[in-house]
């Protein structure tokens, strides 16, 4: 079991170090289907095994200049306070509805997988409709990433607002430090994709952890279980982190597409 444990977390520090996204919405759903975890602890042990993960994915990042250190600010200053009332109202759930909150954990997830997912679709119907006019962008600033970065600057309104409600979503269903993330910042702030993953990374090794430690003082997280996946989940992060840049973006985002909105449909089918 040990080593099927840590190759479902190399497949997903792969995934991670790759896109920024998709950890918990693929490794929460693991935990719970194929390892028999409840979702309670599979959402805790998920936050602590992701802050610890992306530390690798953010020092990869930080080495090749691929964070906006304006950006991830910004979304700190609302995503940590968003994960803290996320994981309180874990806490509550946990204590009002004790006999049923297992249950209650897997519709929130499955809800929110599939919104995901719906999201994800309208992504790729807003960018087929702006193609012309990314393209422009796009050919302007494929010189130089620091050029891109010079020309957009980030909103702070939007940031923070988008890290109090991405971090929330976080604290409580441990879903979306990187998908929700990167979902909502690649139409508010179109820099280099490189660029967006490692920033994303950066303010989630924040966001999970801050998480992760409130569900660990509820008793929500498997130690053991962290560390089997760390062993494979560590290497897997690194060698995504430096292939950003070499795999086709559509590719990964198709395959996530498809493991999140069945995801989706078996958490409510549960």
């Amino acid at each position: 079991m040990n080593w099927e444990v840590s190759l479902g977390g190399f497949v997903v520090g792969l995934l991670v170090g790759l896109t920024g996204m998709g950890g918990a919405l693929v490794m929460t759903p693991m935990m719970i289907f194929l390892f028999g975890v409840n979702p309670t602890v599979a959402v805790g042990t998920d936050l602590i095994y992701s802050s610890i993960t992306k530390i690798f994915g953010a020092w990869q990042h930080w080495r090749q200049k691929t964070v906006d250190w304006v950006a991830v600010r910004l979304l700190t200053m609302g995503s940590v306070p968003g994960a803290l009332a996320g994981a309180v109202t874990m806490l509550l759930l946990q204590k009002g509805f004790a006999d049923s909150v297992q249950g209650i954990v897997g519709k929130l997830l499955g809800i929110t997988y599939l919104l995901i997912s719906l999201f994800m679709i309208w992504q790729v119907i807003r960018a087929v409709r702006q193609r012309q006019r990314r393209r422009i962008e796009l050919e302007t600033a494929a010189a130089s990433e620091i050029a891109t970065v010079d020309v957009i600057r980030p909103d702070a309104r939007k940031m923070i607002w988008l890290g109090i409600i991405a971090g929330y979503v976080v604290g409580l269903t441990s879903v979306g430090s990187g998908t929700l993330f990167m979902a909502f910042l690649v139409v508010i702030y179109p820099i280099a994709v490189a660029r967006l993953v490692g920033t994303d990374i950066v303010q989630a090794v924040l966001v999970t952890g801050v998480a992760g430690l409130a569900h660990l003082s509820m008793g929500n997280v498997d130690l053991t279980l962290v560390g089997q996946l760390l062993i494979g989940s560590i290497p897997g992060i690194l060698i995504g982190s430096r292939m950003t840049t070499k795999v086709p973006e559509s590719f990964v985002k198709s395959a996530l597409f498809v493991l999140i909105l069945c995801a989706g449909y078996k958490m409510l089918m549960k």
